[in-house]
Protein backbone atom coordinates (compact mmCIF):
# COMPACT_ATOMS: atom_id res chain seq x y z
CA UNK A 1 0.00 0.00 0.00
CA UNK A 2 1.52 3.44 -0.77
CA UNK A 3 0.30 6.75 1.59
CA UNK A 4 0.79 9.98 -0.35
CA UNK A 5 1.47 12.26 2.94
CA UNK A 6 2.88 15.93 2.52
CA UNK A 7 5.53 17.76 4.25
CA UNK A 8 2.69 19.69 5.80
CA UNK A 9 0.93 16.58 7.36
CA UNK A 10 4.25 15.13 8.63
CA UNK A 11 5.93 18.62 10.11
CA UNK A 12 1.80 18.97 11.93
CA UNK A 13 1.87 15.43 13.24
CA UNK A 14 5.54 15.63 14.62
CA UNK A 15 4.59 18.86 16.36
CA UNK A 16 1.45 16.98 17.91
CA UNK A 17 3.42 14.27 19.05
CA UNK A 18 6.07 16.66 20.47
CA UNK A 19 3.61 18.76 22.29
CA UNK A 20 0.84 15.68 23.25
CA UNK A 21 -1.40 18.66 22.12
CA UNK A 22 -3.52 19.95 19.27
CA UNK A 23 -3.98 23.19 21.23
CA UNK A 24 0.43 23.55 21.76
CA UNK A 25 0.93 22.68 18.12
CA UNK A 26 -1.56 24.94 16.43
CA UNK A 27 0.13 27.87 18.83
CA UNK A 28 3.56 26.31 17.91
CA UNK A 29 3.01 26.35 13.96
CA UNK A 30 0.90 29.48 13.70
CA UNK A 31 -2.26 27.68 12.87
CA UNK A 32 -5.73 27.26 13.79
CA UNK A 33 -6.64 24.28 15.81
CA UNK A 34 -9.11 22.98 13.04
CA UNK A 35 -6.13 23.48 10.83
CA UNK A 36 -4.00 21.01 12.70
CA UNK A 37 -6.76 18.57 13.30
CA UNK A 38 -7.65 18.57 9.81
CA UNK A 39 -3.80 17.39 8.86
CA UNK A 40 -3.94 14.67 11.07
CA UNK A 41 -7.25 13.01 10.18
CA UNK A 42 -6.15 13.49 6.33
CA UNK A 43 -2.49 11.61 7.25
CA UNK A 44 -4.49 9.09 9.23
CA UNK A 45 -6.37 8.38 6.14
CA UNK A 46 -3.48 7.77 4.34
CA UNK A 47 -1.76 5.79 7.20
CA UNK A 48 -4.81 3.83 7.53
CA UNK A 49 -4.58 3.53 11.14
CA UNK A 50 -5.16 5.96 14.15
CA UNK A 51 -1.75 7.52 15.39
CA UNK A 52 -3.27 9.46 18.67
CA UNK A 53 -6.28 8.12 21.03
CA UNK A 54 -7.51 10.01 23.54
CA UNK A 55 -7.86 9.26 27.24
CA UNK A 56 -9.48 12.05 29.71
CA UNK A 57 -8.05 15.20 28.69
CA UNK A 58 -4.63 13.85 27.54
CA UNK A 59 -4.13 12.78 23.73
CA UNK A 60 -1.20 9.54 23.31
CA UNK A 61 0.34 8.23 20.28
CA UNK A 62 -0.86 4.71 19.33
CA UNK A 63 1.71 1.93 18.76
CA UNK A 64 1.26 3.11 14.63
CA UNK A 65 1.64 6.82 15.98
CA UNK A 66 4.83 5.88 17.68
CA UNK A 67 6.54 4.60 14.64
CA UNK A 68 5.18 6.99 12.43
CA UNK A 69 6.65 9.62 15.03
CA UNK A 70 10.29 8.19 14.90
CA UNK A 71 10.17 8.41 10.68
CA UNK A 72 8.10 11.56 10.79
CA UNK A 73 10.77 13.49 13.43
CA UNK A 74 14.01 12.42 11.14
CA UNK A 75 12.28 13.09 7.54
CA UNK A 76 11.19 16.50 8.89
CA UNK A 77 14.55 17.16 10.37
CA UNK A 78 16.05 16.70 6.95
CA UNK A 79 13.91 18.53 5.31
CA UNK A 80 14.04 21.62 7.28
CA UNK A 81 17.61 21.60 6.97
CA UNK A 82 17.78 21.28 3.33
CA UNK A 83 15.20 24.58 3.16
CA UNK A 84 17.42 26.27 5.19
CA UNK A 85 20.40 25.04 2.91
CA UNK A 86 18.20 26.40 -0.11
CA UNK A 87 17.38 29.71 1.36
CA UNK A 88 21.15 30.21 2.29
CA UNK A 89 22.28 29.75 -1.54
CA UNK A 90 19.26 32.09 -2.38
CA UNK A 91 20.81 34.92 0.04
CA UNK A 92 17.80 35.05 2.61
CA UNK A 93 19.62 33.45 5.48
CA UNK A 94 22.00 37.25 5.51
CA UNK A 95 19.70 39.20 3.56
CA UNK A 96 17.69 42.12 4.25
CA UNK A 97 13.86 43.98 4.10
CA UNK A 98 12.98 47.51 3.91
CA UNK A 99 9.55 47.55 4.88
CA UNK A 100 7.33 50.97 5.37
CA UNK A 101 4.07 50.18 7.21
CA UNK A 102 0.98 53.06 7.42
CA UNK A 103 0.88 54.98 10.75
CA UNK A 104 -1.80 52.42 12.06
CA UNK A 105 0.16 49.61 10.73
CA UNK A 106 2.62 50.40 13.55
CA UNK A 107 0.30 48.41 16.13
CA UNK A 108 0.60 44.86 14.51
CA UNK A 109 3.70 45.34 12.18
CA UNK A 110 6.35 44.28 15.52
CA UNK A 111 3.92 41.33 16.21
CA UNK A 112 4.08 40.21 12.89
CA UNK A 113 8.25 40.87 12.03
CA UNK A 114 8.61 39.07 16.09
CA UNK A 115 7.29 35.83 14.45
CA UNK A 116 8.77 35.89 11.34
CA UNK A 117 12.30 37.38 12.93
CA UNK A 118 12.23 33.66 14.84
CA UNK A 119 11.87 31.61 11.70
CA UNK A 120 14.71 33.75 9.99
CA UNK A 121 16.86 35.14 12.49
CA UNK A 122 19.41 36.56 10.43
CA UNK A 123 17.42 38.41 8.10
CA UNK A 124 17.45 42.36 8.98
CA UNK A 125 14.77 44.75 8.66
CA UNK A 126 14.26 48.55 7.86
CA UNK A 127 10.67 49.57 9.11
CA UNK A 128 9.83 53.26 7.69
CA UNK A 129 6.08 54.02 10.01
CA UNK A 130 4.99 57.19 7.79
CA UNK A 131 1.56 58.40 6.18
CA UNK A 132 -0.43 57.22 3.43
CA UNK A 133 0.69 59.57 1.28
CA UNK A 134 4.90 59.44 1.99
CA UNK A 135 4.47 55.66 1.18
CA UNK A 136 2.65 55.44 -1.96
CA UNK A 137 5.33 57.44 -2.91
CA UNK A 138 8.04 55.33 -1.57
CA UNK A 139 6.22 52.55 -3.43
CA UNK A 140 6.02 54.50 -6.69
CA UNK A 141 10.02 55.12 -6.39
CA UNK A 142 10.60 51.90 -5.68
CA UNK A 143 12.16 52.50 -1.81
CA UNK A 144 10.98 50.22 -0.16
CA UNK A 145 10.95 46.15 -1.02
CA UNK A 146 7.31 46.14 0.76
CA UNK A 147 4.60 48.00 2.54
CA UNK A 148 1.72 47.03 5.22
CA UNK A 149 -0.99 49.37 4.60
CA UNK A 150 -4.67 49.44 3.67
CA UNK A 151 -6.37 49.10 0.31
CA UNK A 152 -4.36 51.48 -2.26
CA UNK A 153 -5.96 53.74 -4.63
CA UNK A 154 -6.65 52.31 -8.17
CA UNK A 155 -4.81 52.95 -10.99
CA UNK A 156 -1.08 52.71 -9.33
CA UNK A 157 0.67 49.95 -10.87
CA UNK A 158 0.90 48.54 -7.33
CA UNK A 159 0.26 44.36 -6.24
CA UNK A 160 -2.00 44.63 -3.62
CA UNK A 161 -3.11 41.76 -1.55
CA UNK A 162 -5.08 41.50 1.49
CA UNK A 163 -3.98 39.16 4.64
CA UNK A 164 -5.76 40.50 7.61
CA UNK A 165 -8.91 42.29 8.90
CA UNK A 166 -8.68 45.56 10.28
CA UNK A 167 -12.37 46.59 11.64
CA UNK A 168 -12.54 50.38 12.22
CA UNK A 169 -15.10 50.89 15.40
CA UNK A 170 -16.07 54.35 17.35
CA UNK A 171 -14.66 54.92 20.39
CA UNK A 172 -15.68 57.17 23.18
CA UNK A 173 -14.68 57.52 27.07
CA UNK A 174 -16.33 55.26 28.97
CA UNK A 175 -18.64 57.89 30.94
CA UNK A 176 -19.49 59.17 27.57
CA UNK A 177 -23.62 58.80 27.69
CA UNK A 178 -23.48 56.87 24.63
CA UNK A 179 -21.33 54.26 26.06
CA UNK A 180 -24.11 52.30 27.59
CA UNK A 181 -26.45 52.48 24.92
CA UNK A 182 -27.48 49.66 22.39
CA UNK A 183 -28.00 49.64 18.77
CA UNK A 184 -27.10 53.67 18.72
CA UNK A 185 -27.83 55.16 15.25
CA UNK A 186 -25.47 56.74 12.94
CA UNK A 187 -27.58 59.89 13.20
CA UNK A 188 -27.00 59.87 16.66
CA UNK A 189 -23.90 59.56 17.10
CA UNK A 190 -23.33 62.21 14.19
CA UNK A 191 -24.61 64.83 16.57
CA UNK A 192 -22.02 64.50 18.92
CA UNK A 193 -18.31 66.13 18.05
CA UNK A 194 -15.80 63.94 16.28
CA UNK A 195 -11.75 63.31 16.42
CA UNK A 196 -10.43 62.55 13.19
CA UNK A 197 -7.79 61.89 11.07
CA UNK A 198 -6.05 64.26 8.62
CA UNK A 199 -7.73 64.53 5.42
CA UNK A 200 -5.94 62.38 3.21
CA UNK A 201 -5.33 59.38 5.27
CA UNK A 202 -6.56 55.93 5.07
CA UNK A 203 -8.80 56.20 7.58
CA UNK A 204 -10.47 59.17 6.99
CA UNK A 205 -10.94 58.13 3.49
CA UNK A 206 -12.65 54.65 4.52
CA UNK A 207 -15.03 56.36 6.97
CA UNK A 208 -15.87 59.40 5.19
CA UNK A 209 -16.96 56.81 2.39
CA UNK A 210 -18.94 54.93 4.78
CA UNK A 211 -21.07 57.90 5.98
CA UNK A 212 -21.78 59.43 2.96
CA UNK A 213 -23.20 55.99 1.55
CA UNK A 214 -25.52 56.06 4.74
CA UNK A 215 -26.62 59.37 3.75
CA UNK A 216 -25.41 60.69 7.08
CA UNK A 217 -23.56 64.27 7.55
CA UNK A 218 -19.97 63.71 9.66
CA UNK A 219 -18.11 66.62 11.08
CA UNK A 220 -14.89 66.59 11.89
CA UNK A 221 -14.35 68.94 15.26
CA UNK A 222 -11.09 68.39 15.67
CA UNK A 223 -8.31 66.62 13.02
CA UNK A 224 -5.11 64.87 14.23
CA UNK A 225 -2.24 63.63 12.74
CA UNK A 226 -2.05 60.52 15.02
CA UNK A 227 -4.07 58.23 15.97
CA UNK A 228 -2.61 58.37 19.87
CA UNK A 229 -3.69 62.17 19.70
CA UNK A 230 -7.35 60.57 18.89
CA UNK A 231 -7.10 58.27 21.65
CA UNK A 232 -5.87 61.11 24.04
CA UNK A 233 -8.45 63.01 23.06
CA UNK A 234 -11.15 60.96 23.21
CA UNK A 235 -10.52 59.67 26.70
CA UNK A 236 -10.41 63.02 27.56
CA UNK A 237 -13.63 63.49 26.76
CA UNK A 238 -13.24 66.01 24.01
CA UNK A 239 -15.66 63.55 21.33
CA UNK A 240 -15.78 60.83 20.10
CA UNK A 241 -13.40 59.12 17.60
CA UNK A 242 -13.14 56.48 15.25
CA UNK A 243 -9.91 54.06 15.21
CA UNK A 244 -8.18 50.85 14.14
CA UNK A 245 -9.55 48.38 16.82
CA UNK A 246 -5.96 47.23 16.66
CA UNK A 247 -4.58 50.53 17.75
CA UNK A 248 -7.04 50.36 20.77
CA UNK A 249 -6.42 47.17 22.16
CA UNK A 250 -4.55 48.24 25.11
CA UNK A 251 -7.31 50.88 25.95
CA UNK A 252 -9.88 48.70 26.19
CA UNK A 253 -8.36 46.24 28.46
CA UNK A 254 -7.09 48.98 30.66
CA UNK A 255 -11.27 50.34 30.54
CA UNK A 256 -9.86 53.87 29.62
CA UNK A 257 -12.37 53.69 26.26
CA UNK A 258 -15.06 52.05 25.36
CA UNK A 259 -16.27 50.60 21.73
CA UNK A 260 -19.76 52.14 20.85
CA UNK A 261 -22.46 49.89 19.59
CA UNK A 262 -23.05 51.38 16.45
CA UNK A 263 -25.48 49.89 13.89
CA UNK A 264 -23.65 48.91 10.36
CA UNK A 265 -20.22 48.98 12.20
CA UNK A 266 -17.80 47.78 12.54
CA UNK A 267 -16.57 49.21 9.44
CA UNK A 268 -14.93 46.22 7.58
CA UNK A 269 -11.45 47.20 6.30
CA UNK A 270 -8.55 44.88 5.65
CA UNK A 271 -4.50 45.01 5.74
CA UNK A 272 -2.67 44.78 2.71
CA UNK A 273 1.20 44.01 1.78
CA UNK A 274 2.13 46.01 -1.23
CA UNK A 275 4.66 46.06 -3.64
CA UNK A 276 5.26 47.72 -6.96
CA UNK A 277 3.84 45.65 -9.76
CA UNK A 278 6.55 43.42 -11.72
CA UNK A 279 8.73 43.97 -8.73
CA UNK A 280 11.08 40.97 -8.03
CA UNK A 281 11.43 40.55 -4.16
CA UNK A 282 14.36 39.71 -2.79
CA UNK A 283 14.13 36.23 -1.23
CA UNK A 284 13.95 37.96 2.10
CA UNK A 285 11.15 39.98 1.33
CA UNK A 286 9.87 36.88 -0.67
CA UNK A 287 9.46 35.08 2.29
CA UNK A 288 7.96 37.31 4.55
CA UNK A 289 5.38 37.77 2.04
CA UNK A 290 5.05 34.14 1.68
CA UNK A 291 5.25 33.73 5.80
CA UNK A 292 2.20 36.29 6.04
CA UNK A 293 0.06 34.90 3.04
CA UNK A 294 0.40 31.21 3.81
CA UNK A 295 -1.22 31.48 7.78
CA UNK A 296 -3.71 33.01 9.91
CA UNK A 297 -2.02 36.34 10.68
CA UNK A 298 -4.46 37.15 13.19
CA UNK A 299 -2.83 34.59 15.31
CA UNK A 300 0.69 36.30 15.80
CA UNK A 301 -0.97 39.30 17.51
CA UNK A 302 -2.02 39.99 21.28
CA UNK A 303 -5.29 38.45 21.96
Amino acid sequence: MSMHLTFRQLQVFTAVAKHQSFTRAAQALYLSQPAVSMQVRQMEEQVGLPLFEQLGRRIYLTEAGREMARYSAAITQQLEEAVQVINDLKGLAGGHIHISVATTGAYIAPYLLAAFSKLHPQVTVSMDVTNRETLLHQLAENEVDIAIMGRPPAGLALGATAFLENPLVIIAAPDHPLARIKAITLDMVATYPFIMREPGSGTRIAVEQFFEKAGVALHASIEVSSHEAIKHAVRAGMGLGIASLHTVREELLAGHLAVLDVQGMPIERHWYLVHRQGKRLSAAAQAFRDFLLNQDAARLLPA
